[in-house]
């Protein structure tokens, strides 16, 4: 006897890519390293701290980009499609947008970083968990993005 399982959508909407997801999943890190080597250098003023953090910086927007790209190129597919797919692309550009003023800013001399240095970092991780969030988020309830 066989049994017949109907699904309600395409296997294709509940997969990423994986390498759209490795590119997505290593913003985080790379960008929250950069967070906590801010607030190393906020606490210690040792100049080390802010080269850490500009060269995590440096990884986070180029992995934030490539998962760009992997988004944008996404949204012409089904997968992609909706809602779901523009906010994180939106939230996705924001952060690279906003990533790149804090390279530019930890760019300067070191002392001058702060405070604006840590502000940018704590906002670029923010963005990068939201959009990691709306995009891991729809694949988990079945939604087309």
């Amino acid at each position: 006897m066989t049994a017949a399982v109907d699904r309600p959508y395409h296997t294709s909407y509940m997969t990423l890519n994986p390498l759209h997801a490795v590119f997505l999943a290593g913003t985080i890190p790379l960008f929250l390293g950069a967070l906590l080597s801010d607030i190393a250098y906020f606490q210690s003023y040792e100049i080390q701290w802010s080269n850490f953090s500009s060269w995590l910086i440096a990884g986070g927007l180029v992995f934030a980009g490539l998962a760009l790209l992997c988004g944008i190129i996404g949204l012409f597919h089904a997968e992609g499609r909706g809602d779901h797919g523009v906010i994180y692309i939106v939230l996705l550009l924001a952060a690279w947008i906003m990533g790149f003023i804090n390279a530019l800013v930890h760019a300067k001399d070191a002392w001058a970083t702060m405070p604006m240095g840590l502000i940018l970092s704590v906002i670029v991780t923010l963005l990068v968990c939201a959009a990691t969030a709306v995009r891991f988020s729809s694949h988990r309830t079945g939604g087309a993005v």
